[in-house]
């Protein structure tokens, strides 16, 4: 499973290390952070079958710099939700960071039903996407396995996420799919030099239940569509 796993930890520094594993093996995330403060993750390499870096409750002032992931599934947040017990996620920070061939770029995920707790202050910033399916993607209807029960809404807040400088390519048309929650909608999501494209193409953005911003001119996408 996990290469690295950093629980209830404080002050941890990750550096220039590599990670690999194959394309199609499950659960082999490179870092996982859980129930930790003021962890850096900088100038590494991570290729696996599941996350580069992924982050669960309880995470708080989690800084990512200059990671190289790919192939996995990008970098998480989640999936959050799942117990009454869980902590709220803030303070996280990913930047200059790069994703080639992965199946998603940048996620958000909480399940439905869940429990209630909140995601806020998280800043995704300077990153190049190289044939990413899923660039930018918010899931607040995460499911697993096909046991999910599939009722309901999430009760995770997601508020206050910044997407700034987000440029290069996507291997699908929508480069920024947004599902939140109807019981608790995103607030204050805010896309700022978007520049991503699909066959040399403009891609385009899905959203619902989301309070989305796109602050700038020229930006690609340029706003959301609603579902």
């Amino acid at each position: 499973m996990f290469h690295i796993n950093i629980f209830g930890s404080q002050g941890v520094l990750v550096n220039k290390v590599s990670i690999s594993a194959p394309a199609n093996s499950p659960n082999t995330d490179g870092i996982h952070i859980g129930y930790s403060d003021n962890i850096r993750i900088t100038d590494s390499g991570i290729a696996t079958g599941d996350d580069c870096v992924s982050m669960v409750d309880g995470c708080t002032n989690i800084n990512i710099t200059g990671v190289s992931c790919g192939p996995g599934h990008g970098i998480s947040i989640g999936s959050l939700g799942k117990y009454s017990r869980d902590k709220d996620v803030s303070g996280i920070t990913v930047m200059n960071s790069s994703f080639t061939n992965t199946d998603n770029g940048l996620r958000i995920k909480t399940l439905a039903p869940s429990s209630p707790s909140i995601a806020s202050n998280i800043t995704f910033a300077h990153i190049f996407i190289n044939n990413a399916r899923n660039p930018i993607i918010v899931d607040q209807h995460y499911c697993p396995n096909s046991s999910c029960p599939n009722q309901g809404e999430s009760s995770v807040q997601i508020k206050g996420v910044k997407f700034i400088d987000i440029r290069g390519s996507s291997a699908s048309p929508v480069a920024v799919n947004v599902q939140c929650s109807k019981s608790k909608p995103c607030q204050d999501i805010v896309f700022s030099g978007l520049n991503i494209t699909y066959n040399g193409k403009p891609t385009t953005a899905s959203c619902s239940n989301c309070d989305d911003q796109f602050q700038g001119d020229l930006q690609v996408p340029s706003n959301c569509s609603s579902t």
